[in-house]
């Protein structure tokens, strides 16, 4: 009760603030350049710069957010990869020189990799065809909320549901979890799914897809929507079956959507901690470069040359793909 009382006074405190500094800074320019004057030539100019001004105003909490939290995070993290576990001394490229001779190293890229083909792949497959069957059918908007519903939890709280799924228990006893329990009514043993070294790194990504599977398809079922009815009519009329439609006429009028969709789980994916860290903490090869990052930069005293170099790598990785995904999207503009 207490932590709730704090956060409705957070948010109240917070909302109060954002509103005290767009009504007060408004206010102020427009005493600074006021319009209400008889001077109707001075009156004109003050227009012109407070409209100039204006827009600076509302960008400006989050340009200097972005400064706090985004840029001076970057740059401070590039230098920090160059100094020693303290972070005093320079010692130049060493930190990268560990990463290559690592082996926990190479296991999270190999499994960064495999998170990289499987979850992005998979998130928007299953959204595309859920979008695609969900506008055939009259239940379509209460299945669309269903499947929407994980993305409202938080990766440790789906990552709490889904270790009872994967739960073990010894041969013999009561079987909690759902899989092993169906393992077992079909006659076979139970298995402790998130130890099974290479296949428990899949069972992890279930956890993601089905997060994620939402996202893409409430972007994607938006783009379906926007076709238009004249190009699905000419390819009837031509003989098209549905799937014919699907293939050659939906998904190549939605590609960019589908693009925008793949990018940007990807993006998340290069990030993805919370999930290795509540199910398994990196341990049974399953680590990954985020939980590499924490463990080095917060664990065992703390490394912060050897942290801040992994962030360096993740930056690294995520930064064209932010650029590719900018592009597109600034391309579909110009197009409509």
């Amino acid at each position: 009760m207490e932590q709730l009382l704090y956060a409705s006074v957070t948010i109240a405190i917070g909302v109060a603030a954002a509103l005290g500094y767009f009504y007060g800074s408004n206010l102020l320019l427009d005493l600074i350049f006021p319009a209400n004057i008889p001077d109707t030539v001075r009156a004109s100019r003050n227009l012109r710069r407070a409209g100039m001004v204006r827009p600076w105003l509302f960008l400006g909490p989050a340009l200097v957010s972005l400064t706090v939290y985004l840029i001076y995070p970057v740059f401070s993290s590039v230098v920090y990869s160059l100094h020693d576990r303290a972070g005093e001394n320079f010692v130049g490229l060493a930190n990268y020189r560990w990463m290559l001779n690592d082996a926990e190293f190479r296991q999270s890229i190999f499994n960064n990799i495999l998170w990289l083909l499987v979850v992005p792949a998979a998130s928007t497959l299953f959204g595309l065809i859920i979008a695609a069957l969900t506008d055939r059918i009259w239940w379509g908007n209460i299945a669309k909320s269903l499947i929407f519903m994980p993305m409202a939890i938080s990766f440790v709280g789906a990552s709490v549901i889904w270790k009872f799924v994967y739960d073990y228990r010894d041969v013999g006893a009561e079987q909690i979890g759902i899989l092993n329990a169906i393992v077992v009514a079909l006659g076979g043993d139970p298995q402790i799914w998130i130890t099974l070294p290479f296949w428990n790194n899949f069972f992890l990504m279930v956890i993601l897809v089905w997060i994620q599977t939402g996202f893409a398809m409430v972007l994607l079922s938006a783009a379906l929507r926007g076709i238009p009815e004249e190009t699905i009519e000419a390819a009837v009329i031509d003989g098209a079956n549905p799937w014919q439609i699907f293939i050659r006429i939906k998904v190549p009028q939605i590609w960019g959507t589908i693009a925008v969709v793949w990018t940007t789980i990807t993006i998340l994916v290069l990030k993805v901690f919370d999930i290795v860290l509540a199910m398994t903490n990196g341990q049974w090869q399953t680590q990954v470069l985020a939980n590499l990052m924490f463990d080095w930069m917060f664990r065992g005293g703390g490394d912060f040359g050897r942290g801040a170099s992994i962030a360096v790598v993740i930056m690294v990785m995520v930064v064209p793909i932010m650029i590719w995904n900018i592009r597109n999207a600034r391309r579909e503009m110009e197009g409509r």
